[in-house]
């Protein structure tokens, strides 16, 4: 599958992007690097930061999701998830984790957390408490790196890390029933001074999905259709 461009909307090209969702016409982005991490609320149409709230260095800031009126947000190798006030973004609590943080979405009943391994692991959405987990495969084959998810009834959909690539995985079975290529959403000139894709999130009540990456300067709205 392939991305077909519906619109193309700003993003700060300053904003290390490793947590993307839309709740409503608020779009949540959290942000990584050790003394420039943050979690923001933003007005997805002009880029406008309407909420920011900063991490205590060194923390390294990752994947966010929302659960109600709260805001899950990891953190890459300090061992911690952070739960938030969605309204104010503040910080409600911090839980423990083992392994690394790398990806969070919700998907109504739990959360979905990978750790650039091939594992999935699930967590309840209230204790953070890991209550299953799940391999990825594309056929025999490990799917390795997943990193940013977004939560969909078609499916978890996951950035792999280092590649213009996202896979759609089934979550009970951990098998990708498809691969979506986004290459060549930047030109080159503006691919020249940016990171990696990083971001996926569903726009509701569509099947369209926004997508930007690692010091992006564009966010992109588009469907994922067959290639060809």
């Amino acid at each position: 599958m392939r991305a077909e461009v519906v619109e193309v909307l700003p993003h700060d090209p300053k904003a290390f992007t490793q947590g993307l969702e839309l709740d409503g016409d608020r779009l949540y982005e959290g942000t990584g690097l050790e003394g420039e991490s943050s979690v923001r609320e933003v007005d997805p149409r002009t880029a406008r930061v309407a909420k920011k709230v900063d991490l205590p260095s060194p923390m390294f800031g990752e994947g966010v999701t929302v659960t109600g009126s709260a805001i899950w947000q990891l953190t890459w190798k300090d061992g911690v998830a952070i739960q938030r006030d969605k309204q104010t973004l503040a910080e409600v609590r911090r839980v423990p984790y083992t392994g690394e943080g790398w990806g969070l979405c919700h998907d109504g009943q739990r959360l979905v957390m990978s750790d650039g391994t091939d594992k999935l692991t699930f967590r309840d959405q209230d204790s953070f408490d890991p209550v299953g987990e799940v391999r990825v495969r594309s056929g025999s084959e490990p799917v390795t790196r997943l990193n940013e998810l977004e939560c969909t009834p078609d499916g978890v959909y996951a950035n792999v890390w280092q590649t213009d690539t996202v896979v759609r995985i089934d979550p009970a079975s951990g098998s990708v029933t498809a691969t979506i290529d986004l290459t060549g959403l930047l030109t080159p000139a503006e691919r020249a001074n940016t990171d990696v894709l990083n971001g996926v999130a569903a726009v509701p009540g569509t099947d369209e999905f926004l997508v930007t990456g690692k010091l992006w300067p564009k966010m992109f709205r588009v469907k994922f259709v067959t290639a060809g």
